[in-house]
C-alpha cells in the first residue's frame, strides 16, 4: 500500500476514535510518562483529531518543550512551553511559543497517523519527527513515544530506510514497547 492511501486510510480511522475518546488515552499517556519525571518532554500541540497530550505533558513535573518547524527538509527544533506561554500560529496549523528558548528533548511525544508491531509509525509525510529522532538519538539516548488510539493500527506501515521506529506507543488500551 502506498504511503498516500495509507494515510487516507488512517485520517478516517483516528476521526472515528477521537469522536469516541473520553480521555483514556490521556490518562494511560499521563501514567507512561511517570518514570520520565524531571527529564525534559517533548510534546506537540495537537491539530485535526490528534489525541491531546497536553494534559499529561503538565503533569509530567519536569521541562516541557513543544516542535518548532524551520523549513523543508529539516530537522524539528524544540521551544520551552509551559500553559502560561504565549502561543502563535506556526507551520501546518500548529501553535508553538512566540519567544523561543531552544531546548533539546530527552523524551519526545510524535503525533502519528497510523502504527505497526513492530514501532514504526505513519506521519503526516514531512518526514521532521524522523529527520529529528535521526539526529537527537545520534546525540545520545533519547525515547520517542507515539500517541495514539489503539484504533490506529495497521498490519504494516508502508517503511522508507530513512523511517525512524518509535520506543513505544500509547493509546488508550495501554503502552507496548519496542
Amino acid at each position: 500500500m502506498s504511503k498516500d492511501l495509507a494515510r487516507k486510510d488512517a485520517f478516517a480511522a483516528r476521526k472515528v476514535a477521537h469522536a469516541a475518546d473520553d480521555g483514556a488515552a490521556t490518562r494511560a499517556l499521563t501514567a507512561a510518562l511517570e518514570p520520565f519525571a524531571g527529564k525534559v518532554l517533548a510534546g506537540y500541540w495537537p491539530i485535526r483529531t490528534e489525541p491531546d497530550p497536553r494534559p499529561a505533558m503538565v503533569a509530567h513535573g519536569g521541562p516541557l518543550c513543544l516542535p518548532v518547524v524551520m523549513g523543508q527538509g529539516q530537522p524539528l527544533v524544540f521551544h520551552r512551553w509551559s500553559p502560561e506561554t504565549e502561543m502563535i500560529e506556526g507551520a501546518y496549523g500548529a501553535h508553538v511559543p512566540a519567544n523561543g528558548e531552544e531546548i533539546i528533548p530527552e523524551v519526545l511525544i510524535v503525533p502519528l497517523l497510523a502504527f505497526d508491531a513492530l514501532g514504526y509509525r505513519l506521519g503526516y509525510g514531512g518526514g521532521f519527527y524522523d529527520r529529528t529522532l535521526e539526529g537527537l538519538r545520534a546525540r545520545g539516548p533519547v525515547t520517542a513515544i507515539g500517541f495514539a488510539f489503539a484504533a490506529q493500527e495497521v498490519p504494516q506501515v508502508p517503511t522508507e530506510p530513512t523511517d525512524q521506529p518509535l520506543d513505544m506507543i500509547v493509546t488508550e488500551a495501554g503502552v507496548r514497547r519496542f
